[in-house]
């Protein structure tokens, strides 16, 4: 617990992204006052503290007393259960409190695991189809949606790709995370036999996931842009012969015969989802373990990225993610995208970044985020 009000104001206010005039601006005080409440030399009123516990995004009585209501606790040591929607319902409690929108956007057509993961994570939200991840970005970006629900990626095929590029430039926060279980099945227009199936239509990905099994059936793996779109071409197509791979959303969606379920190769299959918003929507730092992912750029020095990582370690900020690419705009520049467990807000946390801010030419934080109790799972 962060010891003081002082304390408390300080940290979220940083959290926020807000200098203390910026935070003076919109409560229509002086920055001096913000400075004399950071300081610990004057407390705000009951109603002032009101007015920035919702600027900064945190409950009034966390700014007052460091203390959160029970019931918006999120216990991690319970199992996570993918099919139990009260599980979703706590951990993105503090979505919904925030939400302008109730439309969730995701990429592809429906029946993508995608739109599966937005029903499962929100299932009182209305989803919408986009074309592409731009698309998807973009719906939010206009007010079109609330939401957008983004695969980042999948613990056999790696990371999704673009998706990297995507996030240092678009001006969405990550506000979530969600993992998707995926479990892949060959469908059929009605009435087909599995034993007459000669080819399966799905994305390259899906297919190599399936590759034993389709071996094994003796079916042709036809390459697709999506395994939701070759389920809708099969349906459209009505040959007995030709077969989709997708999920059992897509089979419900264009009333297809699911011949065999589950038939990836290995089991564990799981992709991992991040759901953007166009505001910054953070948790309250006391009501759980929270992630924060950023990308940063180093200086061109002589072991930039070893002294620039070298805060996380000193401050005891465990990171568990980091990875580069190369810029799209400039393709001699690697960029990092990384996650750390821990929030702004904890000093240790805010220590570490500044200490990134020397050794780096620019650092975004894309978003900071409850941990999905999926992640302490054996």
């Amino acid at each position: 617990m962060i010891e003081s009000m002082s304390d408390r104001i300080r940290q979220a206010r940083i959290s926020a992204g807000l200098t203390q005039t910026e935070l003076a601006g919109r409560l229509g005080v002086t920055q001096s006052t913000v400075n004399r409440w950071e300081g610990g030399r004057h407390d705000p009123s009951r109603e002032t503290a009101t007015r920035i516990a919702a600027i900064l995004g945190v409950g009034v009585e966390w700014i007052e007393l460091g203390e959160r209501a029970e019931d918006t606790q999120l216990d991690h040591d319970v199992p996570h259960d993918p099919d139990d929607p009260a599980q979703y319902a706590q951990l993105f409690a503090h979505l919904r409190r925030n939400l302008d929108n109730p439309v969730i956007a995701y990429q592809g057509v429906p029946g993508a695991y995608s739109h599966m993961a937005a029903n499962r994570a929100f299932p009182d939200l209305q989803t919408l189809s986009c074309p592409s991840f731009e698309d998807a970005f973009a719906a939010v970006d206009s007010g079109k949606a609330g939401l957008a629900m983004i695969p980042i990626e999948n613990s056999l095929g790696g990371r999704v790709a673009d998706i990297h590029h995507l996030l240092p430039e678009s001006s969405l926060y990550i506000v979530g995370e969600h993992f998707q279980p995926v479990h892949h099945n060959l469908m059929a227009p009605k009435g087909a036999k599995l034993e007459e199936i000669r080819e399966a239509h799905s994305h390259p990905q899906a297919l190599a996931q399936c590759r034993e099994t389709l071996r094994e059936l003796r079916i042709k793996p036809v390459a697709h842009a999506d395994t939701a779109g070759a389920a809708q071409e099969i349906a459209a197509l009505g040959d007995p012969k030709v077969a989709a791979i997708s999920s059992t959303l897509a089979a419900e969606t264009y009333d297809l015969d699911v011949l065999r379920s589950r038939i990836e190769d290995k089991i564990g299959n799981v992709t991992r989802f991040v759901i953007m918003s166009r505001t910054r929507i953070e948790p309250d730092p006391v009501e759980g373990p929270a992630m924060t992912s950023f990308v940063f750029t180093v200086r061109s020095v002589p072991a930039a990225l070893y002294k620039s990582m070298g805060g996380f370690a000193t401050n005891g900020v465990n990171m568990i993610k980091l990875e580069s690419y190369i810029s799209v705009a400039d393709y001699s520049t690697a960029r990092f995208y990384a996650e750390i467990e821990g929030h702004p807000a904890e000093r240790h946390v805010d220590r570490a970044l500044e200490e990134l801010q020397y050794f780096t030419t620019r650092v975004k934080v894309l978003g900071t985020y409850p941990q999905n109790p999926f992640r302490f799972q054996d």
